[in-house]
């Protein structure tokens, strides 16, 4: 072997193991990073796009086929039934680009619901994270003294209320009071009979007795009527 081909193997060898090398490390490196969420959804939406423009396409070539299929129908037969195979393999080829799309819909949908409850679970370990940077400044103990003393607070603030609240100065017996009152009520009474005329005047003689005769003959009956509840008594 040539120097000259020692020198290009040499090369050659260095060349490719370099190229083999930077490949692996640019897959390393790809394969380490990876798309994002939103780099992958977006591309997925382009390819949703390129098969649905695919899909007019086919079918409007579907749709020509077929009228070279009718117009060929009688005259030229071999015409017509190429134009049908054409317009087989199209809908073949639009029944795999169905399956394609449906393919990638339900992958796109799956990859933003990941994508969502990511989000929604960096959110919530955020507020987890901001709930305990709060709670680290509260101490409990602190917490139930301060409680008491606002309980405390409330019972001094309801004595002072009840407090102020209840009568001021001299308190008086009511049954006294009413007493009085039906004094006054009863003067009132008198000067109004004044007024209208006064009073009858009460007899000042005395009233005549009864006579002598008829007590003795009361006190006859009172006798008589007990001796006959006695003989009455004999006789039960």
């Amino acid at each position: 072997m040539s120097k000259i081909s020692k020198l290009f193997k040499g090369s050659s060898s260095s060349s490719s193991s370099s190229s083999s090398s930077s490949s692996s490390k640019s897959k390393h490196h790809r394969s380490r990073g990876g798309p994002s969420p939103q780099e992958a959804i977006h591309k997925l939406r382009e390819t949703e796009e390129m098969l649905t423009k695919k899909q007019d396409y086919l079918e409007k070539r579907i749709e020509q086929e077929i009228m070279i299929a009718k117009k060929n129908g009688t005259k030229n037969k071999r015409a017509a039934l190429q134009a049908l195979k054409r317009k087989k393999r199209l809908e073949q080829q639009l029944t795999q680009i169905d399956g394609t799309l449906s393919t990638i819909e339900f992958q796109r949908e799956a990859l933003e619901n990941s994508h969502t409850n990511t989000e929604v679970l960096k959110n919530m370990g955020f507020a987890a994270k901001a709930m305990k940077k709060v709670h680290d400044n509260m101490d409990i103990d602190k917490i139930d003294d301060l409680m008491q003393d606002i309980t405390e607070q409330q019972d001094v603030a309801r004595e002072i209320s009840e407090a102020i609240s209840g009568p001021f100065g001299e308190t008086f017996d009511e049954d006294e009071l009413l007493a009085e009152l039906a004094e006054l009520e009863q003067e009132d009474l008198e000067d109004s009979m004044r007024s209208m005329g006064g009073l009858p005047s009460v007899p000042t003689s005395k009233l005549p007795s009864a006579r002598p005769s008829q007590r003795a003959t009361t006190k006859k009956r009172v006798e008589d009527d007990d001796d006959m509840r006695m003989l009455a008594s004999w006789a039960t």
